[in-house]
């Protein structure tokens, strides 16, 4: 059964898909069947440039545990980057 969850959020940076490196525009999340891992449902992550075709796409397919991980170690690096952010700028 699909789920419908999905969330889409615009996103800058690069991936690197099958022609290689590409610009990221937005990010995909679902909760839905995957298409690689042997899971009944996953959380879908797919990094995306939809102006470049199909071809620009980077993803990942994970359990909800690995999902909940990955989660909090963005938290947490995205908490040590503020602080490092903070004291540089205290630096100038």
């Amino acid at each position: 059964m699909c789920t419908s969850i999905v969330e889409i959020v615009g996103a800058e940076g690069a991936g690197k898909g099958e022609g290689g490196w590409f610009p990221v525009t937005k990010a995909v999340v679902s909760y839905d069947h995957p298409h690689h891992a042997l899971l009944e449902d996953a959380i879908n992550i797919d990094f995306v440039n939809p102006a470049l075709g199909p071809g620009a796409r980077a993803a990942v397919e994970l359990t909800l545990q690995s999902a909940r991980d990955l989660g909090a170690a963005l938290a947490r690096a995205i908490a040590a980057a503020e602080r490092e952010e903070s004291a540089r700028s205290r630096q100038v």
